[in-house]
């Protein structure tokens, strides 16, 4: 049998859609359960005391954003707490914003920020400077744009002290407006989530390790052990190092994924979308090529391969009239397209949404890997003001 032999291709057809029908029907059957063993609900035991808890919040023009914050924040149902928001220099109405929204609140302080030091990357800088200006036991250090649900600190807090954690971390839901938010945030947000192992990260044996900025909650001695923020000083991912970090120090931590918790508006249409996940996606990989490529290589073969082939395929037999392409093929194609599209259904409803963006999946995957492509051959990106050269804040600024 050869290469131009018509019973060898066909042979190799019908291995490369047996084996991707095989995955994706696996991956739609198993969608219910990612995470099921690792979730926080709003009822948890109540631990013997409630430490202090100080909330965290580093911005930087965050207008928009930052007033729903803190409201959100203040209104949790946690019994001892303060928010401390670090005003990192905004150039708009953040300061104003977040001083509207806690009003006369005494549980509120803001810190008016300074240029980072030499060396230091923006973010872990604020998220250093409110930890200094912090009082309590507890440090939670959760994004601009994240909107607690009133019970999640509480449920958070509880979790960490009943497992006698270091550091316990919180994948939750996001907030989707736009068209393009809706159509690329969920595809390259459960590729990360997909690609973290909870299994080995909630294992205090294991070396794995991952924690989600959005939602970062410490207690403080520890984090004073390995350095806090400063151990992580110029990184673009501080929270991922930042739980190595934990680890590499043997401190127990935890990453959970908690419906319902908070909600956060990554990015507000696709160019910051294109941007913001230039700087990450690339570092998170390790900044190893193999990996992005082969990351690459996977979408466009398992994902974007089969809805081209289909298009053609009906191009060639409907509007062309050729037979080269026999129907039971193009319904094999076809089969797959659907557990393809049923996988994104699937996980738009575990999101709570109503899963009309299925249809959306092919679109949202091409932008995903032209964002990994841009991501793989930027060496310096820029994100709110402050360059970044391979992965680490720019020390010559």
């Amino acid at each position: 049998m050869s290469w131009s032999d018509p019973a060898f291709s066909g042979l190799l057809a019908a291995g490369y859609l047996g084996l991707l029908t095989i995955l994706w029907a696996a991956l739609v059957a198993g969608v219910g359960r990612w995470g099921r063993a690792w979730r926080l609900e709003p009822h948890q035991p109540q631990p013997a005391r409630w430490p202090r808890l100080s909330i965290c919040v580093p911005a930087r023009d965050e207008a928009g954003r930052i007033g729903l914050c803190v409201r959100a924040a203040l209104a949790s149902d946690y019994p001892d707490l303060e928010v401390v928001v670090v005003d990192d220099r905004s150039s708009d109405a953040t300061r104003q914003e977040a001083l509207d929204a806690a009003g006369s609140d005494e549980r509120f302080l803001l810190v008016d920020g300074v240029e980072p030091k030499v060396g230091w990357a923006g973010k872990p800088w604020a998220c250093a400077r409110a930890a200094g200006e912090a009082t309590g036991e507890l440090l939670l250090f959760v994004d601009a744009d994240v909107e607690l649900a009133p019970w999640a600190a509480r449920a958070t807090v509880a979790r960490l002290l009943n497992q006698r954690l270091a550091l316990l971390s919180l994948f939750s839901d996001w907030r989707l407006e736009s068209f393009w938010e809706a159509v690329v945030i969920p595809v390259v947000g459960w590729f990360v989530r997909g690609a973290v192992d909870l299994d080995a990260v909630n294992d205090r044996g294991q070396p794995d390790a991952f924690a989600n900025g959005q939602f970062i909650l410490v207690e403080r001695t520890a984090y004073e052990r390995v350095g806090g923020h400063g151990a992580v000083r110029a990184e673009v991912l501080e929270d991922v190092r930042l739980a190595r970090a934990f680890k590499s120090y043997a401190l127990p931590s935890g990453l959970l994924h908690a419906p319902g918790a908070f909600r956060v508006r990554l990015y507000r249409g696709l160019t910051e979308i294109v941007s913001g996940y230039t700087k990450n996606l690339y570092e998170g990989m390790g900044r190893n090529a193999v990996v992005a490529f082969g990351a690459i290589l996977f979408i466009f073969v398992g994902t974007l391969l089969p809805y081209l082939a289909l298009a053609a395929a009906l191009l060639v037999r409907i509007v062309l009239g050729w037979e080269v392409v026999g129907w039971g093929w193009i319904a094999w194609v076809a089969l797959l397209c659907s557990l393809i599209t049923g996988f994104r259904y699937r996980l738009e409803r575990l999101d709570g949404r109503s899963g009309a963006h299925a249809f959306s999946h092919l679109l949202g995957n091409l932008v995903f890997v032209g964002i990994l492509l841009r991501s793989l051959f930027s060496v310096e990106v820029e994100w709110k003001g402050r360059s970044f050269v391979d992965g680490k804040a720019d020390v010559a600024e």
